[in-house]
């Protein structure tokens, strides 16, 4: 335990070294007013035994070590921490962003930190190259704001962009080898310009001392996790057509690296260096970016049939141009008791959310907790999870018809004040029968005539982090399907992010479709990082989680705050809870991930109120911290979902 302890004070040592944060630095881009903490044992997970353990180290317990990637973990507890904490989905990425914070970075030196690990150790889910939501809280000035880094198509795409080779040309070849595969899929990344406008706002630690983690990481190497494993193996042959990514996650007799080996991406440390050096702009304009547009108009694949591919229309202006979007997060009372915000279009999730929140508080939704909640959160009751999957069938009814990019596509009526109207809600409400399930939605009428979209994702993540300052940060990163674009320069992969818009612009009426393909448009979303406060406006930071999940990332947040808003539960419960929920369809989902429950009698119960239940299990990802009070002092308590290979980590070993 002496060796253990000794090798903590150590590396604490190395990492105020590494963040200027030693008392005779005299760095003008560090601020002096900097939150250091000199606990030794911070950022420390707790191995079974009990001891202490460095997360990364290969010691005994260390929660990074590989495993094969399971359906779900049992046992997980909610974790305290009293001045910071990080929730990512992989261990080595909440460390890195734990690190920043022990240093004394705000939330969003954190986050950097975070992105810049995932983009190495969960390739699968999110890039440096990609698009991501963060909404913000900042503590001083008691404001919420919604960051949007969603990447756009290229300004030379139009309505047929994912449909036809000749945009112009209405008998014109598909795109091969497909819509996915081929160049068109990838948008013009809005991850790090983002984040970047952020740092420049909310940062306290400079730019460039925010990459070591990653770089550390990706020249030395980290032992390959399950699910990289797993997304490797099962894209071979996509991935096969790209020398950099057969390069990067095949050894040289061609197989894959395996769970456990130890997998280097040189390239990747060297793009993060140019990046901290030269800040966010490194991808942008200069060799990365030309890197960048030649690999996405690649005709061909570097397999030895040559493959052809359809390239990408994007330019270097494309990417010079790329402008991140400061929003007003959306925002909405719950009960009466509950500020709830979360992200505004081009993300459909955060209306969607509201909305379904706003039809629930029309029923008394605590009367139905589940059962067995110290179990995983327990066994949902039949009624709440008809109540809760009506409720969104209706909002899905709504997000389908009506929301995209409102920068390009008018929302109804008033907007957003006429989707979230609590009378409109109470009418819609109004629809649900507490004995027999509707099925299949009708969208509200607002004599608007906007068409239908669907997408599904298996690529994203969520992160969120408080800092010592207070500070929030819920951020959701997408590389959109797993493995993105399968195209990969530098290092990073590609993202096929503009598979999210619809490939057809028309629908069957004839109308033209809300989220179809328009030049320098962003991609409707359903990510939706939320915020929640107690009371009626900003504050009292009360919650704050997000989840990936595609379509049904709505299904993921709305579980897990009413989780926590109608049924009490911790972080921890709610976060491990079983999913349930519905889009606009005949389908209930109820997540069998799980499989340590018995789940038969509420399935039955859904079934006799005409549900049709889907048990498969679902991959969620939800990173939850509440602020709450134990023995009468101020905790944050921190649930990482069990259904991914996260963890918790905050000041004190966790």
């Amino acid at each position: 335990m002496l060796k253990k302890r000794v090798l903590t004070v150590c590396c604490f040592s190395i990492i105020l070294s590494l963040y200027g944060c030693n008392d005779d630095d005299d760095s003008d881009h560090v601020r002096s007013d900097l939150i250091k903490d000199t606990n030794p044992y911070s950022c420390l997970a707790t191995a079974n035994d009990g001891s202490n353990v460095v997360v990364g180290s290969d010691q005994v317990g260390d929660p990074a070590f590989p495993e094969p990637a399971s359906g779900y973990r049992t046992g997980l507890k909610v974790k305290y921490s009293d001045k910071y904490m990080v929730v990512a989905n992989t261990p080595l990425a909440t460390k890195a962003g734990c690190d920043i914070l022990r240093a004394g970075g705000s939330a969003i030196d954190a986050a950097i930190a975070v992105q810049a690990v995932l983009g190495l150790v969960e390739p699968q889910s999110s890039t440096i190259a990609g698009s991501a939501f963060l909404m913000y809280y900042d503590a001083k000035n008691k404001k919420v704001t919604a960051y949007d880094g969603r990447e756009t198509a290229p300004a030379a795409a139009t309505n047929y962009y994912l449909l036809r080779q000749d945009q112009s040309n209405a008998n014109s070849l598909a795109l091969v080898p497909s819509a996915r595969r081929s160049g068109r899929s990838i948008g013009v990344p809005g991850t790090m310009k983002m984040l970047d406008m952020a740092h420049t706002e909310h940062g306290k630690l400079a730019w460039n001392k925010l990459f070591d983690n990653a770089i550390n990481l990706a020249a030395n190497g980290f032992k390959v996790p399950g699910r990289l494993a797993n997304a490797i193996a099962a894209n071979k042959a996509n991935l096969a057509l790209d020398k950099n990514a057969v390069q990067t996650y095949f050894k040289a007799d061609g197989t894959a690296y395996n769970v456990g080996e130890t997998l280097k991406n040189v390239a990747y440390a060297e793009t993060l260096k140019k990046v901290a050096d030269q800040g966010a702009q490194a991808l942008y304009q200069g060799q990365i970016a030309q890197n960048i547009i030649q690999k996405a108009g690649q005709t061909v694949g570097d397999d030895s049939a040559r493959t052809p591919i359809t390239p990408s229309l994007m330019t270097l202006d494309d990417l010079k141009n790329y402008k991140p979007i400061k929003r007003e997060a959306i925002c909405s009372v719950y009960r009466s008791a509950y500020y709830v915000c979360t992200m505004p279009p081009p993300s459909s999730g955060g209306i969607a959310v509201l909305q379904t929140l706003g039809i629930l508080e029309n029923f008394d939704l605590a009367q139905y907790p589940p059962s067995q909640i110290s179990n995983e959160g327990g066994i949902p009751h039949v009624m709440g999870v008809h109540l809760v999957s009506e409720a969104e069938r209706l909002a899905y009814a709504d997000r389908d018809k009506y929301v995209a990019d409102t920068d390009f596509v008018a929302l109804p009526a008033k907007g957003i004040p006429s989707l979230l109207d609590k009378n409109y809600l109470k009418q819609r409400a109004a629809l649900i029968n507490p004995d027999q399930s509707m099925g299949v939605a009708t969208a509200g009428d607002f004599s608007s005539a906007v068409g239908v979209d669907k997408t599904l994702e298996h690529g994203t993540t969520q992160f969120t982090i408080v800092d010592a300052y207070g500070n929030v940060a819920s951020v959701t990163s997408t590389v959109e399907a797993s493995m993105g674009s399968f195209h990969m320069v530098d290092g990073f992969l590609l993202t096929n992010q503009l598979t999210d818009f619809s490939a057809n612009p028309i629908d069957a009426t004839g109308a033209l479709v809300a989220n179809r393909v328009e030049a320098n448009k962003r991609p409707r979303s359903t990510m939706a990082p939320t915020i929640v406060f107690k009371g009626t406006q900003p504050g009292d930071f009360y919650v704050a989680t997000g989840s990936p999940g595609g379509g049904t990332i709505i299904q993921f947040v709305v579980k897990t705050l009413v989780g926590i808003l109608d049924w009490n539960l911790d972080a921890q419960q709610a976060t491990s809870l079983v999913n349930f929920g519905a889009t606009n369809s005949l389908i209930t989902n109820v997540d069998g991930s799980n499989t340590t429950l018995n789940l038969s009698e509420l399935v039955a119960g859904l079934q006799a109120k005409n549900h049709v239940v889907n048990q498969a299990a679902q991959s969620s990802g939800v990173s939850t911290i509440m602020q709450v009070a134990l023995n009468n002092q101020k905790k944050y308590a921190g649930g990482v979902d069990p259904r991914r290979e996260g963890l918790v980590l905050g000041n004190g070993a966790l």
